[in-house]
Parts: structure tokens; C-alpha cells; sequence
């Protein structure tokens, strides 16, 4: 089992938040996501249940495409909810669980 912290747009070399809007946060966030589950010999097929924390839920739509890119068989259970904010101002935050036999 492996179960992440809320993963939120830093860009790990930098340290800095990606800006560019929902997509290009979402994207950063993934990748957050798919380098913490290949460094514990994981990956992406092993995500069962992600929580998505979104500060506008209408960007819904814009953040389901990039996240649909990365889940495009057999999707993890999702739950979606706005919140009023996130840390450091960010757009998104996003937690997973994973498990692999």
C-alpha cells in the first residue's frame, strides 16, 4: 500500500509552483504523483482512489482532460471537491492511493 500526501504544483528541481492555469497545474501534480509511485515500484496502474482539491470547481472540465491522460485505462474511484483554498494559492492539490500484490 502506498498512500501520498497531498501532492500540490511544486516543481521538484526548482522548488517553485508551476503557474500556466488548472492544465499546467495538473500536469506538475501528476508527474508529482507518477515519480513518488516509480520511486516505491509503483506506477500509475496501481492508483485504486485519488482525492482531487480544486479552489474553482469550474475548471473542472479543463483538469478532467489532463487527468483523464494520465488514468486512460481502468480509472482509480475519484472523489472531487471545491475548496475555498489551497496552499501557497495553488489551483489544485491531489492525494492518492495505491496497491500493488
Amino acid at each position: 500500500w502506498l498512500f501520498t500526501s497531498g501532492q500540490i504544483p511544486v516543481d521538484p528541481k526548482s522548488g517553485e509552483i508551476v503557474q500556466g492555469g488548472i492544465e499546467k497545474q495538473t500536469e506538475r501534480v501528476m508527474e508529482n504523483i507518477k515519480n513518488i509511485l516509480i520511486f516505491s515500484g509503483m506506477d500509475l496502474n496501481d492508483v485504486i482512489k485519488t482525492t482531487v482539491y480544486l479552489n474553482d470547481i469550474n475548471e473542472f472540465a479543463k483538469f478532467n482532460e489532463v487527468f483523464a491522460r494520465y488514468f486512460q485505462i481502468n480509472p482509480p474511484a475519484r472523489a472531487t471537491v471545491e475548496v475555498s483554498k489551497l496552499p501557497k494559492g495553488v489551483g489544485i492539490e491531489i492525494d492518492a492511493i495505491a496497491y500493488k500484490e
